[in-house]
């Protein structure tokens, strides 16, 4: 039986080949049909569930995989991290639900307990995890800023290459590091990029891009290693504009261009799919719900097919 690790190593050779060679594991060595995403739902709109019934209603509503909250009040909290991942991953196999993703607040390798999650994600054949946000410090400029950080993730993607995982990015709306595509190409700049990357956000790169994002995708396309969907449109919230969250299709992602786009540049990275809009306390990874929980599965698995169906007409 082919083991992971031999897997890494043979598609590893393969890159070598073809053009996107950074990728340690590359988003065109694929598990899916050509005409379908390998689509992860993100945990936090689970967290209602334990881990046996997450994994049951993951491999019922047809996810290929679950995008794992690995801290504070997520599925696994940090601190029983080396027992309850192993726990989650088991509950999840059982099921044949992969478990390959997971999000966290890891910021250094001088954080003993960030370590911890990284050596537990290694043992647990978990390939790649989102990092956390940074933000500005108040006592340095923001070149310094991003010059800090660069330094922190270029140490991280050594660890990583010793525990043959992935770290990512996101880029996210607002005014932590990483709003702008321009931030996160300065903190991505040092890192060895078959160990480090980004998780791009095309909801967030919408938000903060305007007109723009297809700059931003063509300068971040080769870091990518995993995408996160969602959609997004302005609209007027007690008198104020703000992004409202909505199901998939239903605001201003132009996903028919986005994902023509993937295909042009020869990657089809896994997805984290998220539901920011609101499902009863579901979207913000409340531990209890005020609707029935069919409301949410019925949100996910629409999304889902809506997902598939946009990048098999792309």
């Amino acid at each position: 039986m082919t083991t992971r690790r031999a897997f890494i190593t043979k598609t590893a050779c393969v890159a070598g080949l073809l053009p996107f060679s950074s990728f340690a594991y590359p988003n065109f060595i694929l598990e899916q049909p050509d005409d379908l995403l390998d689509v992860n739902i993100f945990s936090k709109h689970l967290q209602f569930l334990d881990y046996k019934t997450t994994s049951e209603m993951v491999a019922e509503m047809g996810f290929s995989g679950v995008d794992l909250t690995v801290r504070p009040n997520g599925h696994v909290l940090p601190e029983l991290v080396k027992t309850d991942l192993p726990k989650a991953v088991k509950a999840f196999t059982a099921n044949g639900v992969n478990c390959k993703m997971i999000t966290t607040n890891i910021e250094s390798v001088n954080n003993p307990l960030d370590v911890a999650i990284l050596e537990a994600a290694s043992s647990q054949s978990i390939d790649y995890y989102r990092a956390n946000w940074f933000k500005y410090k108040e006592d340095a400029s923001m070149q310094d800023a991003l010059l800090f950080y660069q330094e922190e993730i270029k140490k991280l993607g050594e660890l990583n290459k010793k525990l043959k995982l992935v770290g990512c990015y996101q880029n996210h709306a607002g005014v932590s590091v990483g709003a702008s595509y321009w931030e996160i190409k300065k903190i991505l700049e040092t890192v060895n990029p078959d160990y480090f990357g980004t998780q791009y956000d095309i909801r967030h790169a919408m938000a903060e891009g305007g007109y723009s994002w297809e700059n931003g995708l063509k300068l971040l396309y080769p870091n990518i290693k995993v995408i996160v969907l969602k959609d997004f449109k302005w609209g007027i919230v007690n008198g104020k504009w703000e992004a409202i969250n909505v199901p998939i299709g239903e605001g201003m992602v132009d996903f028919n261009k986005y994902f023509k786009l993937l295909k042009q540049y020869k990657i089809k990275p896994p997805v984290s799919l998220h539901l920011e809009y609101d499902l009863g306390g579901a979207e913000k990874g409340n531990s209890e719900i005020s609707v029935d929980k069919k409301v949410v599965f019925d949100a996910m698995k629409s999304d889902l097919k809506k997902v598939q169906k946009l990048w098999k007409d792309a």
